[in-house]
C-alpha cells in the first residue's frame, strides 16, 4: 500500500514563496558565498531541478528573495509634497539596510558583485535599477507639478538621493537618521526645488 503524506506537496506560487524564505534564511546563516543551489534544495526538500526551473543562478533567487522582502518599502505614498514623501519613504526603507534578512544579506551581495559581473549586472537589473526608477518617478510627478524646477534631467539626481543613502546604509558606519535624510532632501530641494 502507498505511502499518503500528511502534508500535500505544494506547487506554484506557494513552493516558489517556500523556496524563497528558505534562500533568505540559509543566505543569514551562511552568507553568500556559503549559499548554494543544493543547500537550499536540501532545506527545502526538493530536487535542484525544482529551483532551476524558477532561476538560473544562485545571484537571481537570491536577489529574488530580498526584492520580495523589500518590494514594499520601494513604493513612495502620493501626498503631493515631494520633499514629505522623500522623507516618509526614505526613513521607512533605511532600518531594512541595517537589519536581517535584507541589510547583512544584501551587504554580502555587495561585496561579491565587485568580483562578479554577472551578478553585478543582476543586483543592477533586480535591484538598484528599481530603486532609482521608482525614485525618478517621484521626482519627475514633483517636476510636471511645477513642485521642481522645469526643463531639467532629474535621472542623476534620482541617482544621487539613492546612492548617498547606499553609501550611508551599506557602506559606512554612519546611521540612516532624520538629520542625514533631512540634510539630503535639503541639498536637493536647493538644487531643484522650484
Amino acid at each position: 500500500m502507498a505511502r499518503v503524506n500528511a502534508t500535500p506537496r505544494r506547487r506554484g506560487a506557494a513552493r516558489t514563496d517556500e523556496l524563497l524564505e528558505v534562500t533568505l534564511e540559509l543566505a543569514v546563516e551562511v552568507g553568500y558565498a556559503g549559499l548554494s543551489i543544493e543547500a537550499v534544495a536540501r532545506r527545502a526538500g526538493v530536487g535542484k531541478h525544482t529551483i532551476y526551473r524558477r532561476w538560473p543562478s544562485k545571484a537571481a533567487l537570491l536577489l529574488d528573495a530580498l526584492s520580495r522582502v523589500w518590494t514594499a518599502d520601494l513604493n513612495y505614498r502620493g501626498t503631493g509634497d515631494v520633499r514629505a514623501d522623500l522623507r516618509e519613504q526614505f526613513l521607512r526603507s533605511a532600518p531594512a539596510l541595517a537589519t536581517t534578512p535584507i541589510g547583512p544579506v544584501y551587504r554580502a551581495v555587495i561585496a561579491e558583485a565587485q568580483s562578479d559581473e554577472a551578478l553585478r549586472a543582476t543586483l543592477h537589473e533586480m535591484f538598484l535599477a528599481n530603486v532609482e526608477q521608482s525614485t525618478l518617478d517621484r521626482i519627475t510627478r514633483a517636476q510636471q507639478a511645477g513642485e521642481l524646477v522645469p526643463d531639467v534631467d532629474l535621472t542623476f539626481a534620482a541617482e544621487v538621493l539613492c546612492g548617498a543613502l547606499y553609501y550611508r546604509g551599506l557602506l559606512s558606519t554612519r546611521p540612516i537618521d532624520e538629520a542625514a535624510v533631512d540634510s539630503l532632501l535639503d541639498m536637493f530641494m536647493a538644487a531643484y526645488g522650484a
